[in-house]
Formats: structure tokens, sequence, C-alpha cells
């Protein structure tokens, strides 16, 4: 079931939020190799005047099942980000080795959904509470993070961190990183959509993983 936003904040909150903080910014199982797609430098929007937003919430097959779910996603593209090295495949990356953290790129219509959305929907697929790992996946690779790409975005999900630390939720500090935009590097064909090309599969793994039990702990029962 598609987790919705959390319910602490309504919409209006939301709004005011955002708009106080951009009015301060103005003053896994392994698979045999196949060849990579072709990098991607930062960009704030694709061909079509589509939004680009980039998330990191764990193992990127669920990141990218959740965002696919939502009314105004495009695509999405499972990779990887936020590291030092070029090119790096899946079995690299895994192994904590190149700095980057698996993340999904999201393709979205402007027109029928907004950055601040996407974030507001971004949280509760998440556990924002521990750093370095997302349920069963450890390691600063399934970090949890944010990349904006530009002064708009940086202060979008900088006010939505700081409204859901102020929502009283949680008793713990919000670790989701809030980072700027570095090449995304789309990951080996085999992990694009897996959810759909092996959903038995996929759905053992998120079982097993654990995630919605936590998910459920951390945000309640979604509908």
């Amino acid at each position: 079931m598609r987790p919705k936003p959390f319910p602490s904040l309504g919409l209006g909150a939301w709004a005011a939020l955002l708009l106080g903080a951009l009015l301060l910014s103005a003053c896994k199982p392994g698979a045999p190799q196949v060849q990579q797609a072709q990098a991607s430098e930062p960009s704030d929007l694709a061909a079509g005047e589509q939004g680009v937003a980039i998330f990191a919430g764990g193992c990127f097959w669920c990141t990218e099942a959740d965002f696919d779910k939502l009314p105004g996603v495009i695509s999405t593209t499972s990779g990887y980000t936020g590291g030092h090295a070029a090119n790096p495949s899946y079995q690299q990356v895994s192994a904590g080795t190149t700095g980057h953290t698996e993340a999904v790129r999201v393709n979205y219509d402007p027109r029928k959904i907004g950055y601040a959305e996407l974030l507001e929907y971004f949280w509760p697929t998440i556990d924002p509470l521990t750093a370095n790992a997302q349920f069963c996946d450890h390691g600063s690779q399934y970090r949890s993070a944010i990349f904006y790409g530009n002064p708009e975005e940086k202060a979008l999900a900088e006010a939505s961190k700081a409204a859901l630390q102020a929502s009283g939720r949680f008793d713990r500090p919000i670790v989701t990183e809030i980072l700027p935009t570095s090449t995304f590097y789309p990951a080996e064909e085999y992990h694009q959509d897996y959810h759909r090309k092996n959903p038995l599969r996929y759905t053992y793994y998120r079982n097993g993983c654990g995630r919605d039990d936590r998910l459920e702990q951390l945000w309640g029962k979604q509908h």
C-alpha cells in the first residue's frame, strides 16, 4: 500500500513553512554484470520541461517502486550518486568503497505535482532516524538523503526537514542528509523496474528486510 504524507502537518502549514524558507533563501542480491547507461550531469529540468528530483532511501528497488505509484511521476531511474568514483558498478557501491549511495532519479510533471509534494511524500517511505542504514541494509551506501539541484530545492528540502523535526512526531533527530546534486550514474539495467520485472523476488526482499513493518512503527498504518 502506498504510504501517504505524515499527518502532523496539513498542506496549508507545509505551504507556509516552505514559502518562508524560500523567502529567506532569496536575501541485495547480486546479478550478472551488464553495461551501464551513460551518467547524467545535474540538471534542473529535463527535456519536455520535466522536473527532476533525486532521493536516496536505502534499497533503490523499493524507493523506485514507491515513487512509481505517485501521480505526476513520469519515470524513475535507479542509480548511484554522491560518491567519488566515476562509473561505479553495483558491486563497488554495495561494497561501500566509492562513497556513493543507492538513489533514485524521479522525473515528474511540474503541472501535476510540485517538488514540495515530492518531499512530503518521500519522508514516510524512509526511516529518517537511522544514519548510514535503511532497514536491513547497513552502510553509508544505504544512507537516506535528498539531493537538491538549485537554491529553491535546497530551501524546500531544509524546510520540510525542519517541519518534520518540529512536528513532534519523533523525539530523536532527523538524520537524513540534504546534499547538492552530483553526477548521477544509472544503475545496471537489471536493477531498473526491478519490482515489475521480478515481482516475487522484490516482494520477498521487501518483506524480509522488514521495511514496511518499520515504516508502520514510525508513521502508522498506511492506507
